[in-house]
């Protein structure tokens, strides 16, 4: 994954070969076939973000509560590094305000 290698924030080593972002395609796709999921950028996704809604709704796919003063931020970025990210993994869930924007956020297009 694409993810700061070195020591942070001062040398990366580039053992990945980025500095910045990558092509979506420069490193090997999951088992589902998805490139990414976690480094390069956080992924914006379309749910408001509850701390605790994750306890409530067990499902398999919750959609997020149906209102919110955050969104969903998922998988880590370019930036991230083990002495300063702790949230980079598939799983993980962050907050960040609708209007926020950086270099190191981004979104994934889907289709049904």
């Amino acid at each position: 994954m694409n993810v700061w290698q070195g020591e942070f924030p001062s040398q990366n080593t580039l053992a990945d070969g980025h500095y910045g972002t990558c092509a979506v395609d420069a490193f090997a796709p999951n088992g589902y076939g998805l490139h990414n999921m976690t480094g390069n950028v956080w992924e914006w996704t379309a749910d408001w973000f509850d701390a605790a809604y994750r306890v409530r709704d067990r499902s398999r796919d919750p959609q997020g509560p149906p209102d919110g003063t955050h969104r969903v931020q998922k998988g880590g970025s370019y930036l991230c590094h083990a002495s300063y990210c702790s949230r980079y993994r598939v799983a993980a869930r962050q907050a960040n305000t609708p209007d926020a924007s950086a270099g190191n956020l981004g979104f994934r297009c889907l289709r049904d």
